[in-house]
C-alpha cells in the first residue's frame, strides 16, 4: 500500500490512497482512517466508531449507548411536544408497542402519555395536577399517582393505579382513550382474591400482560405477586406468590415464598416471571410448575446492598426495579439508588450481572455509552423487538433509548472546508450521541478540541484553536 511522507514541517500530504493504520498507535480504538483530497490535502478525517471496550466480549458484557428520546433534564412540566419540548413530572414506568410506540406512566402527572419513535409526545388520558379515580375519555379520566403500565397485542394499556390501589384498562376507541377499572377498589387496600371491585390490592406498583390477555401484578405493600384472568367480560384476581402482609425474602412454592417490596415484573415466552425485589437488593424468578409456582433467586443476597457485578449472590443491586427480558432469556433491571442498568445473563445453571450502562454513586443527565452515560434514579426498564432498551429517567424527568453499543452506527466525519481562516467538517450520526472530537499531529498522541451532541442531519464542527498543528481527527462516542 502506498505510504505518504512527511514535509519539513512535519505535515503529511495526502495523495489520495489509503493509509494503513498501525494497531499499537491506536491504544484500544478500532479506527479506520481515509485521506480526503480536495480543499485541504493533507487533512486525515477518522471515520469514528466504538470504542473497542464495546466490541469482541462476551455478550453479556456489551454496553449500551443511551440517548434522551423525550423530555428535558432538570425541567419538570405538563407540556406535549417533540424531544426535549416535551415535559414530564416524575415518570415512573414505561411499555413499548410493535411499531416503537413508548407509553409513560406519568405518575407526578397523573397522565399516560405516548411517545412515538421520533420523540413526539402527547398525552392519552388523565388531567396534569388532577388526583381522582374517575373513569372516562381521555382528560375526563382521573388517577391517582400511576405505577406500572403494559400494553398487549391490540394497543390496549393497562395500569397499575397506585394509590387508588386498582388496575386501570385504557382503551383506544378511534382518535379517543377510554379509561375504565378492572379490579380493585378505590380508597379501599387489602389482599382478598376476587372478582373485579371485590378484590383488593394495597400500592400495586407495576403490571404486565402476557400473550393471552392475562394480567400479573407487583403487588408492592402485600409483598406478592397476584395474576389478573380475563372470564368473559370478569377480571378474576389470584395470588401467585407471596403471603400478603409477610414480608421476607425465602425462595419457596407459592405462599411459602416471601418477597420485600417487589417491583418491576417482566414475563419471558414460557411463563417465567421476572422480577426485582426492590428491598431485599436481588433480581428473583417465579416458575409455573404445573399449578404452583416456585421462586428462586438469580442475583444478589438480601440485606447486602452495594452495586457490585458478579455471579449469583456475589453480585450487588441497591434498589432494584423495573424488567425486560430478551429472546435468549437475558434479564435487564434498574438499579434505582445505584442510577445504574443492569444485566443478568444466565450462564449455565449460573447468573451473571453485569452493568450496561451509568456509573454506581454518581447520577446525571448525561447521555453515552457505558458507564459514560448518567442517571438520576432510573425507574423501570422494557425492551422492544429490536433489543433497544426505554428507561423512565424518573428524577431527571425524561425517557431514555439504549441501543446496544455494536450495533450504533458510527458518526462520520465529512469532507473539510476552511472559511475565514478557521478549519471545520460536518459530522453525521445517531440523534443526540455525544461525540468527542479529537486531534494528533502524529496517530499516536491524541487531545480532546471539542464535544459535540449530535441533531439530526449534518452537525458542523469548527476547530476553536485554528494555530493547532494539528491534520488529523477523530470522532469517539463518548
Amino acid at each position: 500500500m502506498k505510504t505518504n511522507t512527511p514535509n519539513r514541517a512535519g505535515r503529511w500530504f495526502g495523495t489520495g490512497y489509503m493509509m494503513k493504520p498501525n494497531p499499537e498507535s491506536f491504544r484500544g480504538w478500532r479506527s479506520l482512517f481515509r485521506w480526503l483530497t480536495g480543499t485541504l490535502p493533507g487533512v486525515l478525517l477518522g471515520l469514528a466508531v466504538l470504542p473497542l471496550a464495546a466490541l469482541g466480549q462476551a455478550n453479556y458484557a456489551t454496553p449500551y449507548t443511551f440517548t434522551t428520546l423525550a423530555g428535558l433534564a432538570g425541567s419538570a412540566g405538563t407540556n406535549d411536544g417533540t424531544g426535549s419540548a416535551a415535559r414530564f413530572n416524575s415518570p415512573s414506568f414505561v411499555a413499548v408497542d410493535t411499531n416503537g410506540n413508548v407509553y409513560v406512566a406519568d405518575s407526578g402527572n397523573q397522565a399516560i402519555r405516548k411517545v412515538t419513535p421520533g420523540g413526539v409526545v402527547t398525552t392519552l388520558a388523565g388531567l396534569a395536577g388532577s388526583l381522582g379515580s374517575v373513569n372516562g375519555t381521555n382528560s375526563a379520566a382521573r388517577f391517582n399517582y400511576l405505577g406500572g403500565v403494559g400494553v398487549d397485542s391490540a394497543g390496549n394499556l393497562y395500569v397499575a393505579d397506585t394509590a387508588n390501589h386498582t388496575i386501570r384498562e385504557v382503551t383506544p376507541v378511534g382518535t379517543n382513550w377510554v379509561v375504565t377499572t378492572l379490579a380493585g377498589l378505590a380508597g379501599s387496600p387489602g389482599g382478598a382474591d376476587g372478582t373485579n371491585s371485590a378484590a383488593r390490592f394495597r400500592y400495586p406498583g407495576t403490571v404486565t400482560v402476557d400473550t393471552n390477555g392475562n394480567l400479573f401484578v407487583a403487588d408492592c405493600y402485600n409483598y406478592t405477586i397476584r395474576k389478573m384472568t380475563p372470564v368473559g367480560t370478569n377480571w378474576v384476581v389470584t395470588t401467585l406468590a407471596g403471603l400478603a402482609g409477610s414480608a421476607g425474602s425465602t425462595d419457596g412454592t407459592n405462599s411459602a415464598a416471601r418477597f420485600n417490596y417487589p417491583w418491576g415484573l417482566a414475563l419471558d415466552s414460557a411463563g417465567n416471571i421476572y422480577l426485582g425485589d426492590a428491598n431485599n437488593s436481588t433480581v428473583r424468578k417465579v416458575t409455573p410448575v404445573g399449578t404452583n409456582w416456585v421462586v428462586t433467586t438469580l442475583a444478589g443476597l438480601a440485606g447486602q446492598f452495594g452495586s457490585v457485578d458478579g455471579t449469583n449472590s456475589a453480585a450487588r443491586f441497591y434498589c432494584v426495579g423495573g424488567g425486560a427480558v430478551d429472546s435468549a432469556g437475558n434479564v435487564y433491571v434498574v438499579d434505582y439508588t445505584n442510577s445504574t442498568v443492569r444485566k443478568v445473563t444466565s450462564v449455565g445453571t449460573n447468573w451473571v450481572v453485569t452493568t450496561l450502562a451509568g456509573l454506581a454513586g454518581s447520577p446525571g443527565s448525561a447521555d453515552g455509552t457505558g458507564s459514560a452515560a448518567r442517571f438520576n434514579g432510573p425507574n423501570g426498564v422494557v425492551m422492544d423487538s429490536s433489543g433497544n432498551l426505554y428507561v423512565p429517567d424518573q428524577i431527571n424527568n425524561n425517557i431514555r433509548e439504549g441501543f446496544p453499543a455494536s450495533s450504533v452506527l458510527p458518526p462520520i466525519l465529512q469532507p473539510p472546508s476552511l472559511s475565514a481562516g478557521q478549519f471545520g467538517f460536518g459530522i453525521t450520526g445517531l440523534p443526540n450521541l455525544a461525540v468527542n472530537i479529537e486531534s494528533s499531529t502524529d496517530l499516536i498522541n491524541w487531545q480532546v478540541v471539542g464535544t459535540n451532541i449530535l441533531v439530526g442531519g449534518t452537525n458542523f464542527f469548527v476547530n476553536p484553536n485554528p494555530s493547532l498543528d494539528a491534520q488529523f481527527y477523530r470522532a469517539q462516542v463518548r
